[in-house]
């Protein structure tokens, strides 16, 4: 049987699973209210964090999905993730619009990485 990891694991959910070498890690958002650039800011630290105490870093991610709430953010949010993605380790990554938990979040991001 192989090992399941669980980081942050509260009643509904883990911030981050780990099985066979492959992190799973929960949707990550901003402080509800701030703007789309501060939010991006706040959810990049926390998959940096997150990735960290997984064993690994932001080179290692494979695929990330970004939800907008409105897609018109879509240039302020790359201009963000463009300064925090590291040259020739950018991950696969999909982005779309969609509703989100609260009113107040503008964007939302999950990814999957490999541990180092």
């Amino acid at each position: 049987m192989s090992t399941i990891t669980r980081i942050e694991c509260g009643k509904r959910m883990s911030e981050a699973v780990i099985h066979n070498g492959t992190i799973y890690l929960a949707g990550q958002v901003g402080t509800p209210g701030d703007g789309v650039t501060d939010q991006m800011r706040t959810i990049l630290a926390n998959i940096d964090r997150l990735l960290a105490a997984a064993g690994s870093d932001k080179t290692r991610i494979l695929s990330a999905q970004i939800w907008l709430a409105d897609i018109a953010d879509f240039a302020a949010m790359n201009a963000v993730w463009d300064t925090w993605v590291p040259a020739g380790n950018c991950p696969a990554r999909a982005t779309g619009e969609s509703r989100l938990a609260a009113p107040g979040y503008r964007v939302e991001i999950i990814v999957v990485a490999a541990q180092a």
